[in-house]
């Protein structure tokens, strides 16, 4: 039996004024989708396909309530615990894989 993972990440565009909050049960693929503004929407209109912060959960339950958890966060919130996470705010996603804070 496969282990399926969940993933709450945020993404940012290049002067990190906005941010977008999602989840996923793969960050690869999605990440790339954002990249390649695969679908039309609010991040291919305002260049959102930076990585900068994620989280892994076991169960999609926990990641769909931690993401609504986070779009409630005030920006400055948001802001301290991307920090937190990555404190350049640097691009976790590189040729097809996750890289670690």
């Amino acid at each position: 039996m496969k282990i399926r993972l969940y993933y709450t990440y945020i993404l940012s565009n290049f002067n990190h004024k906005v941010l977008y909050i999602g989840v996923t049960n793969d960050l690869i693929r999605r990440v790339t989708e954002h990249k390649n503004k695969a679908t039309k929407g609010f991040t291919s209109k305002y260049n959102v396909d930076k990585l900068v912060y994620y989280e892994i959960f076991d169960f999609v339950e926990l990641a769909i309530s931690r993401e609504k958890q986070l779009k409630a966060y005030s920006r400055i919130k948001k802001d301290a615990l991307i920090s937190g996470f990555n404190s350049n705010w640097i691009e976790l996603y590189s040729n097809g894989s996750i890289l670690h804070p």
